[in-house]
């Protein structure tokens, strides 16, 4: 058997004062099926588009089959999910007149990209052909993929919080702090003053870049993240946004904020910027740069100080629920790199 302190670190449970999945060791499941239907069912509900021929939207989700669940094992994230969904929508033209389709939506699931989801729009039996039904499948279906994509970006940020358990010293940096006070009333006098503890959390690091088009002007893709009703409508959640530099933002009730630290209209935003899974006060540094192509813009993104077991959830965040969502919600698609 090893010395005390000489083994390895991975089951030396006693230094976390609550023993709880030290190091992130073990794996742990957290059911997320019934949060999953009832959001499901919220941002479905909430997709409704309209042009000259008169308007759609989601009447009913009548059917909602499958299960969800987060893992954790050795500090990695896994999701796993599977739906099968219909729907129900109802159009009314111009005039007034009043169609009923079907939606149906059956490989919602983690082994599917999003953009590969199979989204089926058809109209009930005995209903006329109406051009609403084309607004549907086109407009319609946009926004169903889009608010299907909010629902994994939940997923992936509402329901991870405690998932993985940062150490330092074997204690969070609240337990550290409740013992520095206890410390400080038995063995600190009134007229002395002691340096406090280094509570750090060493955390290993990565970089990353991205770059994107956008079918836009710079300046119209620059008020997309400074912009408090255009980052609310991409999100499809509340946001508070306040682009100045110093000036704090906050999305999706609160599991991605930072801070805007360098603003450049139409060229340049840098920002800190984390999800609230991380440990207490780790940020990573972002940076955007606008480029004009003309008739659209290239986005570039420089990524630093992610923590290395996020990489891969921070890449897709990007990819899908800022880019992805921003060209879905306001008609700016493009190729991808």
């Amino acid at each position: 058997m090893a010395k005390w302190g000489e083994g390895d670190p991975r089951w030396i449970v006693e230094e976390r004062a609550d023993a709880t999945n030290v190091n992130n060791w073990h794996w742990t499941e957290r059911d997320v099926t019934n949060w999953s239907s009832d959001k499901l069912k919220e941002l479905l509900m909430g997709v409704r588009v309209e042009n000259n021929e008169g308007c759609c939207e989601v009447t009913e989700v009548g059917k909602l089959e499958g299960e969800a669940s987060i893992n954790n094992r050795k500090g990695k994230l896994i999701f796993f999910y599977e739906w099968s969904i219909k729907a129900t929508w109802t159009g009314t033209s111009k005039d007034g007149i009043k169609y009923k389709g079907n939606i149906e939506v059956p490989n919602l699931s983690d082994e599917n990209d999003m953009e590969d989801l199979d989204i089926s729009v058809t109209l009930c039996k005995d209903e006329p052909e109406t051009p609403l039904k084309v607004l549907m499948k086109n407009e319609g279906t946009n926004k169903i993929r889009s608010a299907l994509g909010s629902y994994l970006g939940y997923l992936k940020t509402e329901f991870t919080q405690g998932m993985i358990l940062p150490t330092a010293n074997g204690l969070s940096k609240q337990q550290l702090a409740q013992s520095k006070v206890k410390m400080d009333k038995t063995q600190v006098s009134s007229g002395s003053c002691a340096a406090p503890p280094n509570t750090g959390v060493k955390i290993p690091t990565c970089k990353f870049s991205l770059k994107e088009t956008f079918l836009t002007s710079p300046e119209e893709l620059y008020r997309v993240f400074v912009n408090q009703e255009m980052m609310q409508a991409f999100t499809h959640a509340a946001a508070t946004v306040n682009a100045e530099k110093g000036g704090r933002f906050r999305l999706l009730e609160g599991n991605v904020y930072g801070e805007f630290q360098e603003l450049v209209p139409e060229q340049k935003i840098v920002m800190t910027w984390r999800y609230n899974t991380w440990p207490c006060e780790h940020y990573a540094t972002v940076t955007l740069n606008f480029l004009d192509h003309g008739n659209e813009t290239e986005l570039k993104l420089e990524c630093k100080g992610v923590p290395v077991s996020e990489e891969d959830r921070t890449k897709e965040g990007w990819q899908r629920y800022y880019f992805e969502a921003i060209k879905q919600t306001f008609g700016y698609g493009a190729r991808l790199y």
